[in-house]
């Protein structure tokens, strides 16, 4: 065999010596081409390896503001100055590694003080992810540093007044090691004190017979239904409700959680004074009529009860019928977040349920609603849809439940069980801090007791014994009056804030002066009243056109009142889908309306939406006091 170095001698006229140096070339380039391809080929699989791995998941990064923390170990100190005390903490204390795992006393005392920040936040709740990164990093924790960073969590607790609850475990798969790592969700919830719990009120929508009211009894009252109605009996308030079956007024029903998240309903309390002892969270439902004669009604309780959240009861047998289309567009007209509970399903078979969750995503997803449906089928997918809800507007959670085989009812309780409030804790003290403003939605005569009003204090702080104004009347005073007692979910109350449902007690107050509309403000306040208003309008539906002299009924939060249009401006009429400028006039008597109030009109089947965006005061809007 010829080596490499004797090629040189052999004679270059030879043709074999020409064969053997051209052969010896084209093995070596070959070599060189197998090994430029084969480290190509590497390449270009070790590329397809690393765009196939897995990234490790990941949460948003954490807010300041807020009630959700994140723990990597504990780490993350919040509030204002945050991110320079974290600094100052691991230059100046490098012992302390910011870990909930057998903290210091000097930083536990700050892992106290910044849990008090997160339940501030969540007005009394809050969510702890423990193994999450500041950046949403989800690294875990070990089987020790986890039982160790509970009990941690559990002492800081236990010194602010709550409890904790394990909403969640799960292990996850960072790459570090080969130990097993877990990331957890605790739900920390205050302990109830002197009647401040939390208070979310959930609006039930739905076409007749979809089992709204059936529902909220089985929730309500904590025993199943025996498929003829018998949940719902407790819950109506006419008797020919109770002959027909059907909901034609509005009715209020309470759901509650203790500070471990367990529910507190009447299976275990006799009286709703003892269901709002024993809870630290309450869901109000307002039970809305489903049947097309009573949708004034069903429009009043959405504008004017301001409903957190409203829930879309759909039955499974019957699909997207009736008012089901109606019910939902006047919740996105309104922006009142919106999940829906496909009742019903042990009617059905498994294709037909499914047929009616497609159909209800088909709506979901169209232009006109723009929803993101999730359909939850799991404990997990109940917490996941709580959070995401809460933080997206266009999130819609589906449920599949049954009130007389309690099929995935639980699901529908671990969600509301988690699901926080939209409004922050600042925008409430910032109300607070205006002047009392208290809309009056109901009025009832109570033997021994005299004229109570029912409504929503929307600013302020209400005691018992304040002096307030109360109006406009027909003729556009206010007169004065005093308010005795104040009964909060049915129980007495001593201070009312922002943003909460009561009902006050005005002793001999003529009931005849009041009726539905009307506010009780501060006599400091000097309230703008009116009988012409001008709106930016969306006319939604007509089956003409809309022009002046039209008369509407115009719904603007507790007010509910018949208007004429006196004409629009730059425009002689309007058709469906069109905007305009209108200025309206109430036809019978003044009314106290806010600037950029949401506002809502219909007659037959016209309807348009809008805000109130120019007030024109009425010519006595001088107070009587």
């Amino acid at each position: 065999m010829v080596g490499l170095d004797q090629t040189a001698a052999i004679p270059p006229g030879n043709s074999h010596g020409q064969g053997s140096l051209a052969s010896i070339g084209e093995k070596k380039s070959s070599k060189k081409s197998r090994a430029r391809r084969g480290k190509q080929g590497r390449k270009r699989r070790n590329k397809r390896k690393r765009n196939n791995r897995t990234p490790p998941p990941i949460l948003p990064p954490e807010a300041e503001e807020g009630n959700i923390e994140y723990k990597q170990c504990g780490q993350k100190m919040s509030g204002k100055n945050t991110t320079n005390l974290k600094r100052h903490l691991k230059a100046n204390h490098p012992d302390i590694q910011l870990k909930l795992v057998n903290p210091t006393q000097y930083r536990f005392e700050h892992l106290a003080t910044q849990l008090k920040w997160r339940l501030q936040e969540g007005r009394g709740e809050a969510v702890y992810q423990i193994g999450v990164e500041d950046n949403g990093l989800l690294v875990g924790l070990t089987e020790a540093d986890m039982k160790a960073s509970l009990k941690t969590l559990k002492r800081m607790a236990e010194k602010v007044g709550a409890d904790i609850t394990l909403l969640r475990e799960r292990e996850v798969d960072y790459g570090q090691d080969r130990n097993i790592r877990k990331i957890a969700e605790v739900l920390v919830r205050k302990v109830p004190d002197d009647q401040q719990f939390l208070d979310l009120r959930v609006a039930v929508l739905g076409n007749v017979d979809s089992g709204k009211s059936t529902l909220l009894g089985v929730l309500t009252q904590g025993e199943l239904d025996n498929g003829r109605g018998r949940a719902r009996l407790n819950l109506f308030r006419h008797l020919h409700e109770i002959q027909t079956g059907r909901t034609s007024s509005i009715s209020f029903e309470i759901l509650g959680f203790n500070s471990k998240g367990e529910v507190v309903n009447y299976s275990e309390s006799r009286t709703s004074e003892e269901i709002c002892e024993n809870s630290s969270k309450m869901i109000t439902f307002i039970d809305l009529a489903g049947h097309h004669k009573y949708l004034k009604t069903t429009v009043f309780g959405l504008t004017s009860y301001c409903p957190d959240f409203a829930m879309l009861v759909v039955s499974a047998n019957t699909g997207i019928a009736g008012t089901t289309r109606e019910h939902l567009g006047l919740a996105m007209a309104l922006k009142v977040p919106i999940f829906i509970v496909v009742s019903k399903v042990d009617l059905c078979s498994h294709g037909t349920v499914d047929r009616t969750v497609r159909q209800l995503e088909r709506v979901l997803k169209q232009p006109g609603c723009n929803k993101v449906p999730m359909l939850v089928l799991n404990s997990d997918d109940a917490v996941t849809a709580a959070q995401q809800f809460a933080q997206s507007a266009c999130i819609t959670p589906i449920f599949t439940l049954s009130s007389v085989s309690g099929e995935s009812l639980n699901f529908l309780k671990v969600f509301l069980n988690i699901l926080p409030p939209l409004s922050k804790s600042k925008e409430q003290e910032d109300l607070m801090q205006q002047l009392t403003e208290f809309q009056v939605d109901e009025i009832y005569s109570v033997p021994d007791v005299g004229t109570v009003v029912g409504g929503t204090l929307y600013s302020g702080v209400c005691r018992e014994g304040e002096r307030l104004v109360v109006g406009p009347t027909e003729e556009g005073r206010f007169l004065r009056l005093k308010v005795g007692s104040i009964q909060r979910n049915r129980s007495a109350c001593r201070v009312l804030k922002a943003g909460q449902a009561a009902s006050l007690a005005l002793g001999n107050f003529d009931r005849s002066l009041l009726r539905k509309g009307m506010v009780m403000v501060s006599p400091k306040m000097n309230p703008t009243i009116c009988c012409q208003f001008e709106a930016a309008i969306v006319l939604l539906f007509h089956a003409k056109t809309f022009r002046r002299g039209s008369q509407v009924t115009v719904h603007i939060g507790n007010v509910r009142q018949t208007a004429t249009v006196e004409y629009l401006h730059g425009k002689d009429e309007l058709r469906t889908g069109e905007r305009a400028i209108v200025r309206f006039r109430f036809i019978k008597h003044p009314e106290y309306l806010r600037l950029s109030a949401k506002l809502l009109f219909r007659e037959g089947v016209t309807k348009g939406i809008g805000h109130v965006t120019h007030l024109v005061p009425h010519d006595q809007n001088l107070p009587d006091y």
